[in-house]
């Protein structure tokens, strides 16, 4: 059991250096994008199934509430939390629209739209960040894999270089613990 650890932790170790190595300037540009759009009273939208939905709660989260500064809230939405919404556009519009109703509803011109999938593949990501564009928002996607076919979706992807799912979700999580810190210290640090 000790050498199943060993490579797991391993394998992690090579996701976050090909992070580091492949990554480092686009999560930058994410992290201007992110803060001119809070300087210009903009709000970010935030969505992912499953493991994703819970990350993007996340993020909302410390964006809302804070990461490591005591500071003044920014306006972030996770859009997988209102159950009702999730179940009466699901019911009515079908599932691939749980998200891009939303989108319509509360996304307006310069806002940050962000959809975070595994696989890249997700039909209702792709469909929201289609209908984000055409409002004028600022599209970011958070992908796994080759990215899919929201590569070719969103403004900037983030694409996590593993085929490991749960790889991946752990690349995830550290990329928007950095944005979150590095978005903060640059509104908000004196």
């Amino acid at each position: 059991m000790k050498e199943e650890i060993r490579i797991q932790l391993q394998r992690h170790c090579e996701v976050m250096a090909a992070i580091e190595r492949d990554l480092t300037p686009t999560i930058e540009e994410v992290v201007e994008i992110l803060c001119a759009g809070f300087r210009a009273g903009k709000k970010l939208l935030v969505m992912g199934n499953g493991g994703s939905a819970a990350d993007a709660q996340h993020f909302a989260a410390e964006m809302v509430g804070r990461f490591k500064l005591e500071r003044s809230a920014l306006p972030a939405i996770a859009l997988s939390t209102d159950t009702s919404a999730l179940t009466a556009i699901g019911n009515d519009y079908g599932f691939d629209r749980v998200f891009s109703r939303q989108v319509e509803a509360h996304a307006q011109a310069g806002d940050l739209v962000f959809g975070i999938s595994t696989s890249g593949n997700s039909p209702n990501i792709q469909l929201a960040l289609e209908c984000a564009a055409q409002r004028g928002c600022r599209t970011i996607a958070l992908l796994g894999k080759d990215g899919g076919s929201i590569k070719g979706v969103a403004e900037l992807s983030l694409v996590v270089p593993s085929n490991d799912t749960p790889r991946i979700q752990e690349g995830h999580i550290t990329i928007i613990h950095i944005l979150c810190d590095l978005v903060e210290r640059r509104l908000f640090a004196t």
